[in-house]
């Protein structure tokens, strides 16, 4: 196992805290009704089974590992999945355009289900991070031929294979492939809900960020502009909205993302342009929630390195925060969900403050699979294997032989604090 039941701590339980209080997301008959504000984030994991070049299909680990992480009344968002061929073509991540792919996740979603959880699938497009080595040959593709530093998943040089600016006519095309995919997911697969992937450095955001998307491309979707720079989003949104209802659709958003080369000039004043955009849409494309990530966080620096060098390197109001954003889109019925760095202790006062409507961890939930029981009831928390997040063999290693907290070891290391039922497996 990856990780050993530790000696018990002297945790609060959270119990009693606004965190495990009840709330509602979406609308009419998309409604969920949710027992806490406890979210399991998408995280890549490549564990997928191949079936043919690009095409990964989640297996019975996949069903292990969702329904492991499963409570009642919790909502757990999938890993980022592919909504067409060669969307990333990244080794063991699976995708939903093909009839093995959605029978594997209905297999997901009915366990999950049979706890009393929800779940919703995050569908992504990577655009210039995934190479064409990856993609059987295709040229990446992004809002400008701008390469993203360093070297791609397979080792070639970015720089040495840089992406092609999508045309109009495949911007519209992979529009109508979200909206499609998103069908899929939800008549199909079972999905309570999907999130369109707007961050972290893949297309979507690859048209948000104006260090990428710049004014050298002048259509529609060129980056003179942040209403231009935002149209692609929208435009996804909304047809996603069309397809499957907008209390089934969310999306993600990282504004002030370092991760694969976006740095955005002025993120605060443009991701505050898009909240008021969405805000704005009509009730039947106003999204149900939106999904960002703090400042803090970064794949590259630390918190105090990267709060520094937003301070130092963006334009505009010098304070990054999300909190401004969750206000915008309060005003349009919005739901926020707030990522990045949220632990036991940061996670109460950013819900009791109503600065978010639930908090999404990711690390924490791969590594207990009981992670809501420990947080209500004060117990210890696993500590997670770095070496294992992405991918391992065999492919069950630090992802579904973690332990449950096991109540009766912890009377026997003289835990007498730690009485109560038992977590099943």
């Amino acid at each position: 196992m990856p990780a050993a039941i530790t000696p018990p701590l002297s945790f609060a339980p959270l119990r009693d805290t606004r965190v495990f209080s009840p709330w509602h997301l979406g609308s009419g008959s998309a409604r969920l009704t949710l027992a806490h504000r406890i979210v399991q984030a998408p995280c890549t994991r490549m564990r997928g089974d191949k079936v043919e070049r690009g095409v990964y299909v989640p297996v019975d680990r996949h069903v292990t590992y969702y329904q492991q992480r499963a409570s009642a009344g919790g909502l757990q968002i999938t890993e980022a999945l592919d909504i067409c061929l060669d969307a990333s073509a990244y080794p063991g991540v699976p995708g939903v355009f093909t009839d093995a792919q959605l029978a594997g996740w209905k297999k997901v979603t009915d366990a999950v289900h049979a706890k009393g959880g929800f779940m919703v699938a995050q569908l992504w497009h990577t655009g210039r991070a995934s190479s064409a080595g990856l993609r059987g040959g295709k040229q990446p593709v992004s809002s400008s031929a701008k390469p993203m530093p360093g070297s791609y998943l397979d080792g070639t040089d970015c720089a040495a294979n840089p992406p092609r600016p999508l045309t109009v006519d495949e911007i519209h095309a992979l529009t109508a492939e979200w909206a499609a995919a998103a069908k899929r997911a939800v008549d199909v697969a079972g999905f309570d809900a999907v999130e369109i992937h707007g961050a972290n450095g893949y297309l979507l955001e690859q048209f948000l960020h104006d260090n990428i998307n710049t004014a050298d491309r002048t259509d529609a979707y060129g980056g003179a502009s942040i209403a231009t720079r935002c149209r692609f989003v929208l435009e996804v949104v909304e047809a996603v909205a069309a397809a499957v209802g907008a209390g089934r659709t969310g999306i993600r958003l990282s504004p002030y993302n370092y991760f694969q080369g976006t740095r955005d000039s002025d993120p605060n004043a443009h991701w505050a342009y898009l909240c008021e955009q969405l805000a704005g849409l009509s009730p039947d494309s106003r999204p149900a929630y939106v999904h960002m990530i703090e400042p803090r966080f970064d794949e590259e620096l630390d918190e105090q390195k990267k709060m520094a060098s937003l301070a130092a390197s963006t334009t505009g109001q010098p304070v990054h925060a999300l909190t401004p954003f969750r206000e915008v889109l309060q005003k349009g019925g919005i739901a926020f969900l707030a990522a990045g760095g949220f632990d036991r202790d940061n996670m109460v006062p950013k819900i009791e403050a109503g600065l978010a409507d639930a908090v999404v961890l990711g690390r924490h939930f791969i590594a207990n699979p009981d992670l809501v029981a420990r947080l209500r009831n004060g117990w210890p928390l696993n500590a997670y294997d770095r070496a294992t997040f992405y991918g391992a063999s065999p492919p069950e290693k630090g992802y579904t032989d973690y332990p449950v907290y096991a109540v009766d070891a912890v009377k026997t290391a003289g835990a007498e604090e730690a009485e109560g039922e038992a977590v099943a497996a």
